[in-house]
């Protein structure tokens, strides 16, 4: 510590505090225009300047480390005569009418504290404005060269888009289109418009519908990371969101979902009242009617067919409190185990694998390991599109730290580029692949033996099992060159804290669940876990996967993912009720249940099943064999429009409270920001309402979603001491046993979940049916795209259409070439199961005979090309591999 006085008062400062740091403790406003937490300071605005005593010349504050016996002074009448000297230069070329136009902006209220007016700006419009980007208007006019766009672009989210030309007074602001903005490489994170103090960058929803009148935080509606964000409403109507500065996920940033696709929830097609379809059309009716009519036909199904015959699907969308009614709905009111949730389909394999090895289903680290780690293995995992916000801080350790990155993808991806090793191995091959690493480690002697020794069982079995999948063994099948295979293991072993994160391109196989116990082998290996900068981390897909399945929307699982006979004796005595014993059915089993007629009910929950699940036509096959089809969305989505009886309108997250728990096992606060539209409700009242219809009020006889959590808390010890209270600020990482608790980082250190000790599991190589041949050619891969989310319920109601209007087929150069197909010429792909039609995108990302798509446009509904392969653990299927052809639609010619 060392010892200041600022403005004659003396006080305590951290060293390497700067001057601006330092005055700010101790309650001095210096003014700034270009300072932002999220960067580091270069005084580019010479607002913040100081005297200090012993030098000639005042001093820019935000640059200047404070030294110990400094003397400070921040308001002197030179340095205020200074400073309006320099609002007025900065003044002296932006318009007058945007001074009085925007005065919220941070430079006007600033001109106006030191008493400018509209005649101390004379500037014009001289700069054409430039309206082409699909939510940023920009008008350099009204730009005071303070540079913010450009750094936070860089420094924060790696893209470069913004570029200054020139020097001096003729530098300016550029794109790196050198045209239009709309025509650059921009994200639309919106990064640089949150940071521009003038309203040069400004978002295009503000102009339109006004600046906000009140703010409130929650936490994004998408992916996994649990960004919080500040929602701006004006009139009840989202009109901006921005990044919460100081959170601990994000730190101040969001992608182009979370800070621009909000505007689903006032969308034409917003569904806010009950239905029930009579008659093949659909009929609005009341809340009351709605909840009986479902209740009886679930009463009389039970009677005919049995308990086993009715279903519950949980959702990701929804909020833990709904998630755990969800499955209690199930187990106490339908008395059946009978409830799944969209997990199954993603991360299921994850959560089986690392419960198996390691105890814990989860995240072993967080995502500040990211900054801590020395190597990052990115497996099956492509972040910088699906998870953007820990995408762009990986990238930013690779650029700054010198972090060693290894992508292990079938697809070239933007991180591919920051990588010192890309394993670009042939899908269908992870098992091959990753034994291969194993084995190379082991030859090398890169092991950990203190580790293995302390932690690790059945080493020598596992050493002579690997010991035929050497690099050179496997190096053809995979696609990858032998030496690549050994320089990733070498990173791996050797440059530690190695950081494994992981995604849908390792569990979405017949072998997903055993591929993710490949990676753990690896950490086991190496001793990289349970410490920071390591681990095994998946990355989950949407933001409450990890909550709904950890909450019990799961058939084997209690809450707290405890098995039903573990936690058995304590939920029949909080719940106060027996719990049902028979084995329940995931969601694929009961696709298939329904199918043979066995099921004949299903309620579900904030999940497009019909969409999502791979093999449509076998999907479609089952849903219309069943006699009560129960849907609660936002909209009328494609399981409805085909397939559901009744319609429960929800509320989006935007209009309820609750909490989501992200990837990194941390429950977070989310908060309505709007009123709830129409005669739409929240879930969990949803639940409530059906629940007391069928004679169980008293079980479910909640009013907030506090309470709710609290009864949570009672059976899932682990999580106890998280409390509303206690994340009202900052959410908390279980295991949180007590109210005193700080959370946990970390899992593992001392010991494993499970054990001291964990075994290495030997994994055989089993080969996927689905191979090229002469009638199938291509290898498909399916999954997300940076703009959409997931069955595009959401994001395809939101400007994000437009930047990108419907799922795109990525087809190598040589095999365009070849068939002589043009980009953005719509193609047939056909599989032995079915066949989309969708254009295609020319690109050097994906290898010759290999193919990806997205699936997120339900006119394309890629899913009716995709197989009945599923995993042989947890049935998840296999939408990774799916032998294909090509057809031009012109004619007969198709790529066999």
């Amino acid at each position: 510590m060392i010892r200041a006085k600022i403005n004659g008062i003396e006080g305590e400062f951290a060293e390497g505090a700067s001057v601006l740091e330092a005055a700010r403790k101790m309650g001095s406003g210096i003014p700034t225009l270009c300072d932002d937490k999220r960067l580091d300071p270069v005084g580019a605005c010479r607002m913040c300047l100081v005297e200090i005593k012993g030098r000639a010349h005042s001093t820019v504050s935000c640059t200047t480390i404070l030294a110990d016996g400094m003397e400070i002074e921040t308001h002197t009448e030179p340095i205020e005569s200074a400073r309006k000297w320099n609002l007025r230069m900065l003044a002296r070329n932006y318009p007058a009418d945007a001074f009085t136009k925007y005065p919220d902006k941070p430079f006007h209220k600033l001109a106006a504290d030191y008493g400018l007016t509209a005649a101390d700006f004379h500037g014009d419009h001289s700069i054409a404005a430039d309206p082409s980007h699909t939510y940023i208007d920009v008008d350099m006019s009204r730009c005071i060269n303070c540079y913010a766009c450009a750094r936070i672009c860089a420094d924060v989210q790696g893209q470069f888009v913004w570029h200054v030309l020139g020097r001096g007074e003729d530098s300016h602001i550029m794109p790196d289109s050198f045209g239009a903005f709309g025509d650059s490489t921009c994200v639309s994170c919106g990064a640089c418009a949150d940071a521009c103090p003038t309203g040069a960058l400004e978002d295009k929803t503000v102009i339109e519908r006004g600046f906000p009148t009140a703010w409130t935080k929650t936490t994004c509606p998408y992916c996994g990371t649990g960004c919080e964000m500040n929602v701006g409403t004006r009139d009840d109507r989202v009109v901006q969101v921005k990044p919460v500065m100081d959170a601990p996920v994000n730190y101040g940033h969001l992608c182009v979902k979370g800070r621009y696709a909000f505007d689903f929830v006032d969308a034409d097609d917003r569904v806010t009242e009950p239905m029930i379809r009579e008659g093949g059309d659909w009929r609005i009716v009341s809340w009351d009617e709605a909840i009986q009519y479902t209740a009886d036909k679930l009463k009389a199904i039970d009677a005919e067919f049995g308990k086993e015959s009715i279903a519950v699907l949980g959702s990701a969308r929804a909020t833990n409190e709904e998630n755990y009614l969800a499955q209690k709905f199930t187990r106490v009111v339908l008395g059946t185990n009978n409830v799944d949730c969209c997990a199954r389909v993603c991360h299921t394999p994850s959560a089986a694998a690392m419960k198996m090895m390691i105890g814990t289903g989860a995240m072993t680290n967080s995502f500040d390991d990211i900054e801590k780690a020395r190597t990052i293995i990115l497996c099956g995992a492509n972040p910088s599109e699906n998870h953007p916000i820990p995408g762009a801080r990986i990238k930013q350790a690779v650029i700054k730290n010198g972090t060693k990155l290894i992508v292990i993808d079938p697809r070239k991806t933007e991180l591919t580029k920051y990588a010192d090793v890309h394993l670009q191995l042939r899908p269908g091959t992870n098992i091959l692949m990753f034994n291969a690493i194993a084995h190379a480690i082991i030859d090398e002697g890169l092991t950990n033996p203190e580790f293995i020794a302390t932690r690790v069982e059945e080493f020598e079995e596992f050493k002579s099992f690997v010991a035929e999948y050497s690099p050179e063994a496997v190096a053809e099948r995979c696609g990858v060159d032998a030496e690549l295979i050994r320089k990733a293991a070498r990173i791996y072993a050797t440059d530690t804290p190695s950081m494994a994160m992981h995604g849908l391109g390792m569990t979405e196989h017949l072998q997903g669940t055993e591929g993710v116990m490949t990676i753990v082998n690896l950490a086991l290996l190496t001793g990289n876990i349970g410490k920071a900068g390591a681990g095994v981390n998946p990355l989950r897909g949407q933001n409450n996967v990890q909550g709904s399945a950890h909450m019990g929307c799961d058939p084997g699982i209690l809450t707290g993912s405890i098995t039903i006979e573990a936690g058995r004796e304590l939920f029949e005595s909080v719940w106060k009720t027996p719990i049902p014993t028979a084995a329940g059915l995931n969601q694929l089993q009961m696709i298939d249940a329904a199918r043979d007629g066995k099921l004949k009910a299903l309620w579900t929950i904030g999940y497009d099943v019909f969409l999502s699940n791979a093999n449509a036509h076998e999907t479609a096959k089952a849903f219309a064999n069943m006699d009560l089809v129960i849907i609660q969305d936002f909209f009328l989505n494609e399981t409805a429009k085909r397939f559901g009886h009744v319609f429960f309108p929800a509320v989006t997250s935007f209009e309820k409270d609750g909490t989501f728990m992200n990837g990194e096992r941390r429950v977070q606060r989310i908060r309505g920001a709007v009123s709830p539209r129409g005669n739409s409700r929240s879930d969990w009242e949803i639940v409530c309402d059906l629940a007391a219809a069928m004679g169980f009020e008293k079980d479910f006889a909640f009013n907030s979603a506090e309470e709710i959590w609290n009864e949570v808390r009672a059976v899932w010890p682990p999580g106890y001491g998280i409390t509303y209270e206690r994340i009202e600020k900052a959410g908390i990482q279980w295991p949180c046993p007590d109210v005193d608790h700080p959370g946990t980082e970390i899992l593992h250190g001392e010991s494993f979940s499970n054990g001291t000790k964990a075994a290495l599991r030997r994994i055989k190589f089993r080969a996927t049916k689905e191979a090229v041949s002469e009638d199938f050619p291509f290898l498909l891969t399916t999954g997300r795209v940076l703009e959409h989310f997931n069955a595009g319920t959401m994001t395809m109601r939101t400007p994000n259409h437009e930047l990108r209007p419907t799922d795109l087929l990525m087809v190598s150069k040589a095999d365009s070439a070849r068939l002589s197909i043009a980009s953005g010429e719509k193609v047939r792909l056909r599989s032995n199961y079915g066949e989309a039609v969708l254009p295609v995108e020319i690109t050097d990302k994906v290898k010759t005979g290999e193919l990806f798509a997205s699936f997120h446009d339900p006119a394309v509904f890629l899913n009716y090309a995709t197989g009945p392969t599923r995993d042989r653990f947890t049935q998840a299927p296999e939408f990774k591999v799916t032998a294909v052809c090509i057809e031009k639609l012109d004619s007969q010619i198709s790529s066999n």
